[in-house]
């Protein structure tokens, strides 16, 4: 911000501030002031396309008798609150484990 197609609205850095220049001064600030207002999600995305580690009925692609019901499946957030979809989750997760156990 300090270069000279910005000096003429001669910004004020307010977060970090004048802490340093360095990449180990700005990593040190960012762990400091570091936030979120989400929720994660999609560490294990669910989907029926390769990249999807889970498949629909919530089985960790890969290894059998594991399944991941939370959050992390959704493949991007929502728009608002995760609580009621991951209950949502839970719930039809807790289904499909139910009717899989039916048929054995």
């Amino acid at each position: 911000m300090a270069q000279e197609p910005m000096a003429r609205y001669r910004p004020e850095e307010f977060k970090p501030g004048p802490v340093g220049e360095s990449d180990e001064d700005l990593a040190r600030a960012a762990g400091q002031i570091a936030s979120t207002i989400f929720h994660p999600v999609g560490t294990a995305r669910m989907g029926a396309d390769v990249a999807a580690i889970v498949d629909p009925r919530l089985r960790l692609r890969g290894f059998q008798g594991i399944r991941v019901i939370d959050a992390s499946i959704m493949p991007t957030i929502t728009s608002g609150n995760t609580n009621s979809p991951t209950i949502m989750i839970a719930e039809k997760g807790a289904r499909m484990i139910l009717e899989e156990m039916r048929r054995i």
